[in-house]
């Protein structure tokens, strides 16, 4: 007996020392949409008001097509908040409102094309916008730098740009480094999370958490809790294998039937079209609990960022919107409780 018991003490020992001492600190996170106009304090009240903790700021660059190697940035034809000024703007009051940021320049090809599927058709045309690319994601790491920013992510779905062009992706880390002191991240879509190759480079483990877990039209908890499981399992593998939390740099769901299903779909319902009868407030509430009672706990998990919020509340959302913002839903008190448990 002697012997057992001190056995199982050197084993705990052993695989307590072996795990990573990572923060409590949950990124309470919600993925703000750009403004046209400057952001004001009232803005602010109602993220706070569900306890967000975080935000995500994305000023997006465009994309003529696939094969379009020119980036474009930063021009006075964008939206004030996904401009230099704008976001800058938009930093400097949430910090003075004791928000937290996730800086997180992301590419928008015209049309609505995927960008993990983003190829050029010539070593020139690679060059020219790799050296575009790079101006552009340093130009938001200095501003990161000046304004102390805690996270940045070097870029969202973009796996067959890196995987082709590892080096470069190696190189532009090392930049980012240089002229930025805080924390760093990159955003791979579900399906490839798992197999991009330059986490040991970053300090999270970053994932579009569209994962399917439901091919049901109104699943239960139950159900979804299974869907789950193989998923959940893979990312605390790679957090284990990597010894780095998985941040859920985008996680959501439309409020509609079969929104489990394939999670990524946004709606195709134009403005003017009539209401649509799939409504269903009640699923997207009841996956948002799931994801929060399955990972919000976790010590190898660090939050994440729900997609998406848009600062004129009031206007926002509401019942008869299928998109996937939860203001004026249901779920906006599901995030409010959960987000509450969690307060840093």
């Amino acid at each position: 007996m002697k012997f057992n018991f001190w056995l199982i003490i050197a084993v705990t020992l052993f695989h307590c020392s072996c795990q990573p001492n990572f923060p409590k600190l949950k990124y309470n996170g919600l993925s703000l949409v750009a403004s046209r106009d400057s952001l004001k304090t009232a803005h602010i009240l109602p993220l706070k008001n569900v306890n967000a903790n975080t935000v995500a700021l994305m000023p997006f660059a465009f994309l003529q097509d696939q094969n379009s190697p020119e980036l474009h940035f930063n021009h006075d034809r964008q939206w004030w908040g996904e401009r230099v000024d704008g976001v800058q703007q938009n930093i400097q009051l949430l910090q003075e409102n004791g928000i937290k940021i996730m800086l997180k320049p992301q590419i928008w090809i015209w049309h609505g094309e995927f960008t993990g599927d983003l190829n050029m058709t010539s070593e020139e045309h690679w060059q020219t916008f790799e050296n575009s690319y790079l101006e552009y994601i340093l130009l938001y790491a200095e501003l990161a730098e000046k304004e102390q920013i805690s996270l940045f992510c070097i870029g969202t779905e973009l796996y067959n740009f890196t995987e082709e062009r590892p080096e470069f992706w190696q190189k532009m880390i090392a930049e980012v480094r240089k002229v930025y002191s805080g924390k760093i991240t990159y955003a791979e879509n579900w399906d490839k999370v798992d197999r991009f190759e330059l986490w040991d480079e970053l300090d999270f483990i970053g994932v579009d958490a569209y994962f399917p877990v439901s091919e049901a039209k109104n699943p239960t908890e139950d159900e979804l809790i299974a869907g789950w499981k193989s998923h959940k399992k893979m990312l605390q593998q790679l957090s284990s294998t990597y010894k780095k939390q998985i941040l859920f740099t985008e996680y959501g769901y439309r409020n509609v039937d079969f929104a489990t299903k394939e999670p990524w779909q946004a709606s195709t319902r134009r403005r003017g079209d009539k209401v649509p009868e799939n409504l269903n407030e009640e699923l997207q509430a009841k996956a948002l609990q799931v994801i929060y009672d399955e990972f919000w706990p976790e010590n190898w998990f660090a939050g994440g960022f729900l997609w998406k919020w848009h600062h004129d509340h009031e206007r926002a959302g509401g019942k008869q919107n299928d998109r996937f913002t939860p203001q004026n839903k249901l779920a906006e008190k599901t995030v409010k409780v959960n987000y509450g448990k969690f307060v840093n």
